[in-house]
Order: C-alpha cells, then structure tokens, then sequence
C-alpha cells in the first residue's frame, strides 16, 4: 500500500450506471453528492456509493485475457493511476475537490464473466477488482482530476 500521503495520481476514467445491470456510460465529469454517490448513478446511498479500480491492474488483468477486454466490463465508476487501493479500508481518497472513504475491497461477482469470460478470476486475487466506498464531499470530479491519499 502507499502509505505516503503526498504520492498521488490521476483520475483516468468515470463510468455511470444509468440502471441495475445495465449499460457504462463513459463522461468526462461526475457530480458527487456526500452520503448518496454519483448524479445519475444506479447505486445510491448505502456503503457502495462509489467503485474504484486501479489502471495498473486493469491492464495487467487486459494482457493475461484473450480478446477485447475494456475497463467498463468491470463495472466500476472510476479508474484511477498512481495510488494502490490494497489495503485502504478505511483510509481517505481525495479525487479533486473530493473525498471518498474506502469502506473495502470490491469482491468480483459471476456478472463479471457474463461480459467476459474468465474475468471473475482475474479480478480475484489482491484488490483487483476494486475497493468502494462513500462519499464525504458534494462536488464534480473531472477526467484529469488529482487523485492523493489524505493525511491521516
């Protein structure tokens, strides 16, 4: 885990789920609202408010498949680069102007294999799949955005 909290990164994706087990939209910018998730999101409120994956591992995960494997098969709402998330439960995740608590590790569903084949066991083993956590801040967070881990 990095556990210096001057490293950072950067926002490299967000995802919208319009529905239940429906489609990804890809956006350049999402509103965040404390205590509910993303506008527009499926998921409000509860402690999954928000999914995150790691670019690093989602590329390890893309070379080890066979065919077209995108990162909106996951199904997470943001990529981001340059943080670990092994390990954070807890911990807090500024993306911009926001905060995010990780409430844990995202476990990998048999959906993941309906939209490719043998991505459940990938995203298994060490925090591949994710974390997921609340939303501590209302505001919008863009494609580009800082991503750092808060003191603590």
């Amino acid at each position: 885990m990095d556990t210096d909290a001057s490293a950072g990164g950067t926002l490299e994706a967000i995802w919208v789920k319009r529905a239940s087990r429906g489609p990804m939209d890809s956006t350049i910018e999402a509103e965040l609202v404390a205590g509910r998730g993303i506008v527009g999101n499926a998921n409000q409120g509860g402690h999954r408010q928000v999914t995150l994956i790691e670019r690093d591992k989602w590329d390890r995960i893309a070379d080890e498949l066979e065919g077209p494997v995108e990162p909106a098969m996951r199904r997470a709402n943001l990529m981001v680069s340059g943080v670990r998330l092994n390990d954070s439960r807890g911990r807090i995740l500024t993306i911009g102007g926001c905060r995010l608590r990780i409430l844990g590790e995202t476990r990998p569903c048999r959906l993941m294999d309906e939209t490719c084949p043998g991505l459940q066991a990938a995203l298994d083993p060490d925090w591949r799949a994710g974390a997921y956590g609340e939303v501590l801040d209302d505001g919008v967070v863009t494609l580009g955005d800082a991503v750092r881990w808060a003191n603590s």
